[in-house]
């Protein structure tokens, strides 16, 4: 059942949703300072990663409230730019393929498609709607002539889930499936680190991921167990992993974010990722914005969840940066009133909703 909040409902939401940010992301800023200081690490990595999503986040809010069809477009032209030429805009040394920047490519293009589809769920022209989602099925081409796989299926499938989403009649339930994906993603790359995994299997996917990225994770999960409540301290995995200090060139990153963080961080650090990726998808769920708009941008960014839980993605601070913007995008309350979905299209909305 359809049902519109008013302006104090949608205010009490906003509070709601940016309270729990505050909490979420300034836990994850003390847990890192406190096993920094415990364990001499270097959190600061940690720090650059929170703010550079909290500034994306806030630009997002205010780009989105002032111009909601140009600036998702923008976002999205910029980072079809920044995927080309990001390793040019990198100090950190070339790594061999598979590895190395190829993660932050697909994420940047993985966001640029869904920023696209969401400004096409905002405009009110037909041709203009058409003319963004092709731009969101350019950034998957854009990921084939790069030679990112990855990148190619999660433009692709960001494309299909947005087109799906204007079917959806309650947000609750998309939003429950890409948690239930990313928890999914996650517990594969963990099995697998633990050879908890059928042989065959095993075999299979090292050949997708390489032998080289299994033994990083392997390394990272030998630390997680070393320390499970403190980790070795951010930012050293580099100096304790024997496979990182035995590859040249390395970029010193065990190329998953879930195991870095329990390698670095422990149990706790693992479970305040969780905590921050849940706070997203809360956010998603309350947003003033129309549901296709909120479940597209759901499913780039547990797309970019995905990339990040089987490579160096969050390591890039544009990618970090990115994915602020676009959920600050997804979740800004526009000063006018959006149009209603035009009837040539799937179907309505859907609710705004009252969860």
């Amino acid at each position: 059942m359809t049902s519109v909040a008013g302006p104090d409902e949608d205010g009490d939401r906003r509070n709601v949703s940016d309270a729990a940010g505050v909490v979420a992301l300034g836990a994850c800023v003390t847990w890192s300072l406190i096993t920094g200081t415990v364990h001499d690490g270097r959190p600061e990595g940690v720090l650059l990663a929170v703010l550079a999503v909290a500034a994306g986040h806030a630009a997002g809010r205010i780009c989105g409230a002032l111009l909601p069809v140009a600036a998702p477009v923008a976002g999205a032209l910029a980072g079809l730019g920044l995927a080309v030429v990001l390793p040019h805009l990198s100090r950190e040394p070339q790594v061999f393929a598979p590895l190395g920047h190829a993660g932050a490519t697909a994420a940047l293009l993985t966001l640029s498609a869904g920023a696209a589809c969401c400004a096409s769920w905002t405009a009110t022209s037909r041709t203009l709607r058409l003319a963004l989602r092709a731009l969101a099925a350019g950034a998957a081409v854009t990921a084939a002539v790069l030679g990112s796989v990855t990148g190619f299926v999660a433009c692709l499938a960001v494309l299909l889930c947005s087109l799906a989403s204007g079917r959806v009649r309650h947000r609750g339930a998309g939003i429950v499936s890409l948690g239930l994906a990313a928890a999914l993603t996650t517990g594969l790359t963990w099995a697998i680190a633990a050879r908890a995994v059928p042989d065959g299997l095993l075999v299979s996917l090292e050949g997708r991921l390489t032998p080289h990225r299994i033994e990083l994770w392997r390394d990272a999960l030998r630390m997680a167990r070393r320390d499970p409540g403190l980790g070795v301290g951010p930012g050293r995995f580099a100096e304790l992993s024997t496979t990182a200090t035995g590859t040249a060139p390395s970029d010193g990153k065990p190329h998953s974010a879930v195991l870095q963080q329990a390698a670095e961080q422990g149990v706790v650090g693992v479970a305040l990722l969780a905590v921050a990726f849940c706070w997203v998808l809360y956010t998603l769920w309350r947003s003033p914005r129309p549901t296709p708009v909120a479940l597209t941008a759901g499913a780039a960014l547990t797309a970019l969840a995905a990339i990040a839980t089987v490579g160096n993605a969050l390591s890039f601070t544009t990618v970090s940066a990115g994915a602020g913007l676009l959920l600050g995008l997804a979740t800004a309350h526009p000063l006018a009133d959006e149009p209603s979905q035009p009837a040539s299209d799937l179907r309505p909305y859907g609710d705004r909703l009252t969860p």
